[in-house]
């Protein structure tokens, strides 16, 4: 199970207790509303920390992975560079080293 998971059962469960525990508590009608929206605005609270860590985690895993490809890309690059040079060595392609024809079109 992954731990976002386990996570969000573990406050769901402690929500749900609160709750019950505040409904059921000998307090006045007014002062039970006072606690279950203190509870309900401490969580929203909470929550909303916890999710913009997660969206940061999230956008940190994005930056490294573009930076990874953005890498393999420039060797990518790199190494058609150098086997275009090689090719090309002495001035001419090696299908014309190879007595290969090159065809050319004319437009």
């Amino acid at each position: 199970m992954s731990t976002e998971k386990v996570l969000l059962g573990t406050l769901a469960g402690i929500a749900t207790g609160a709750l019950l525990g505040i409904l059921f508590a000998p307090d006045s009608g007014s002062a039970t509303r006072k606690k279950i929206s203190k509870s309900g605005s401490d969580y929203s609270d909470e929550l909303y920390t916890k999710f913009g860590d997660f969206v940061g985690s999230v956008t940190k895993k994005m930056v490294g992975m573009k930076n990874e490809a953005t890498d393999m890309v420039e060797k990518g690059s790199a190494k058609v560079d150098t086997a275009i040079a090689e090719a090309t060595s002495n001035g001419k392609p090696k299908t014309q080293e190879a007595n290969v024809p090159v065809l050319h079109k004319s437009y």
